[in-house]
């Protein structure tokens, strides 16, 4: 009984910290743990509200069921959901809410769910601007697919003028976004300068946009209030939530377990007659047991492979050191330490990349900050106690912003000669096997 109150405390703490719009009864989770069918909606109207705000989309509660279980299997299917049951659950959302209900806690563990979602609500009353200076991953991939590509030939021509008609637009459209920023930016100056020393955080020292407009409009105070208190109820039943989470998951886990034992019931009585040489399971979780053979036959597959690798890298790097051995004695008579020294520089030169790229780890930016204006005369030296405040702990400086930006700028442009190079190169070597054809650069 104890244990069943603990347990009703951690599901509304969780319901308490969804959006309110998004909100789901207690009484929905105990449903869903028994396989009702009349959760199952509720579950696919939570998770397609909640993955929506994850990925900037708008929320609408005129779209159509089978438009919103289909978007949900998407984005769970996107973000590694691997489990087969819950892709063949109806389109009508008449049945599957344990299903539901394991997608929903898994996406709350592996994608930090709550969080996220609290972190998309924010009500924000200061000026922010996204910072990152963080590696993209993506360019890896693209460098990857870049160099696969060209194998595969062109089968699929597209007019070159259209490609040129798209990058103008892009330009265009581009250029206007930059000049919209820059206007931004300018306003943003302008009101951060003229109200300097004007706020009572010696930290901040002036007035943020929705500050300003609050005090020009005095009446739209009762409106951010509600959003403050409701956000604030939400922080509290998140706080609560993270005290009582292990609760959930033992909960969780008797629910797998359930369905572990449903499972091999139903197993048993299509297969009851026919001899099993399997030993008979005595653990409590039946299914840990094919999980774990399943891990062992990993492993030794895995062992295998490196096994494997082993002797082929010994195998390579006897070969490399043959032909580098073969190699030096070649270049002893045309000029070894010459042309080892332009190696030398080559390498270093890739290096300086990895070196700007690895270092500043442990400094990388990545986020939302608040813009707080800083001039020669800061205001938090005219403060109300004459004291100057210390910067927070957190605090990005603009300088440090513009530097980390250059040194990828400067990376990313001899990146973009080395590739012009090579394209170059390529071009020519095509030429020389054209006949009769004279290849005039533009």
């Amino acid at each position: 009984e104890q244990r069943g109150r603990v347990l009703s405390a951690a599901v509304g703490a969780l319901c308490r910290a969804l959006p309110s719009r998004a909100r789901p009864a207690p009484n929905t989770f105990r449903r869903a743990r028994f396989d009702r069918p009349q959760a199952s909606l509720d579950f696919w109207r939570l998770l397609y509200a909640l993955l929506k705000q994850i990925h900037r989309g708008k929320w609408t509660e005129s779209d159509a069921v089978d438009n919103q279980i289909g978007f949900v299997k998407s984005a769970l299917w996107y973000h590694g959901y691997g489990r087969p049951e819950l892709y063949r659950l109806p389109s009508d959302g008449s049945a599957g809410s344990r299903e539901l209900l394991l997608a929903f806690s898994w996406l709350l563990h592996r994608i930090s769910l709550l969080e996220q979602v609290l972190a998309r609500n924010r009500v924000k009353t200061g000026d922010e601007t996204s910072v990152c200076t963080c590696e993209d991953e993506l360019l890896n991939s693209q460098k990857s697919t870049s160099e696969i590509a060209p194998e595969h030939g062109l089968e699929d021509r597209v007019d070159v003028r259209y490609l040129q008609w798209l990058n103008g637009r892009l330009r265009f459209q581009w250029q206007s976004l930059h000049a919209q920023h820059q206007e931004q930016c300018k306003l943003l100056h302008k009101i951060h300068s003229f109200t300097s020393g004007s706020h009572m955080d010696q930290i901040l020292g002036h007035f943020s946009v929705m500050e300003t407009d609050l005090i020009r409009q005095p009446e739209n105070y009762n409106q951010l209030l509600q959003l403050l208190e409701s956000e604030t109820m939400q922080l509290e039943a998140f706080l609560e939530w993270k005290q009582l989470e292990p609760v959930y998951w033992q909960w969780m886990e008797t629910v797998l377990d359930n369905m572990a034992e449903e499972g091999n019931m139903c197993d048993s009585q299509e297969a009851h007659v026919e001899k099993s040489g399997l030993p008979k399971v005595t653990s409590s979780c039946p299914w840990a047991d094919s999980l774990t053979g399943q891990i062992d036959g990993l492993s030794r597959d895995l062992m295998t492979l490196r096994d494997q690798l082993h002797k082929l890298v010994t195998r390579r790097k006897a070969a490399w050191c043959e032909k580098v051995k073969t190699r030096e004695e070649e270049l002893q008579k045309e000029g070894f330490f010459a042309t080892a020294r332009k190696i030398q520089e080559s390498v270093e030169l890739k290096l300086l990349d990895l070196t700007c790229l690895c270092a500043p780890k442990k400094n990388k930016m990545h986020g939302s900050h608040r813009l707080v204006f800083r001039s020669k005369h800061p205001a938090s030296k005219m403060g109300f106690h004459g004291s100057v405040s210390k910067e927070p702990v957190s605090a990005v400086s603009a300088t440090e912003v513009i530097r980390e930006l250059q040194m990828r700028e400067a990376s990313l442009e001899r990146e973009l000669k080395q590739l012009q190079a090579e394209c170059r190169r390529r071009l020519d070597e095509i030429a020389e096997g054209l006949d009769g054809v004279i290849c005039v650069s533009p």
